[in-house]
């Protein structure tokens, strides 16, 4: 999968309005999950606890709400590779909506769409309509607007 390539402002400009692309498919396993309930200190047995789980309505085991939306920026460098930055700051996330859970060993990607664009004092602010699928199910993992701030060069 090639990689959009961003140098500036103008280059974003380019997809406002747009579908800027499609991450690969990611797996969610048991061990990210773990590692992730132990770095939040969220070890809810829906989880974590792989026996008890499977008398929960999912089944199995299901990935943190919060995972799966901490994956965004490695899913994100899977669409653009962005040049010339200073820094990038998460400046925010609007309409959170989580529509269905991830369950363990479910593969997820990234749909990115830009929203709006717009150039404040040198800094470029974007909002992307963000909606991460689950393979194989017709209901997303969730859906948001993701607000980033770049500093160019």
């Amino acid at each position: 999968m090639s990689k959009i390539i961003i140098n500036n402002h103008n280059d974003f400009e380019a997809f406002n309005g747009a579908t800027i692309g499609e991450s690969e498919w990611h797996t969610v396993s048991q061990d990210q999950i773990n590692k992730f309930a132990n770095s939040t200190l969220d070890h809810q047995w829906i989880h974590v606890d792989e026996e008890k789980s499977k008398s929960s309505p999912f089944g199995t085991t299901i990935a943190h709400g919060y995972l799966s939306l901490s994956l965004m920026p490695y899913l994100w460098n899977q669409i653009v590779l962005v040049n010339n930055v200073k820094i990038m700051v998460n400046y925010g996330i609007d309409k959170l909506k989580f529509g269905q859970a991830v369950k363990v060993n479910s593969e997820i990607k990234l749909i990115a769409k830009l929203k709006d664009i717009s150039n404040i004092r040198g800094i470029t602010k974007l909002w992307m309509n963000a909606t991460v699928e689950i393979k194989g199910e017709n209901k997303s993992a969730f859906t948001a607007v993701i607000i980033m701030l770049y500093h160019f060069k």
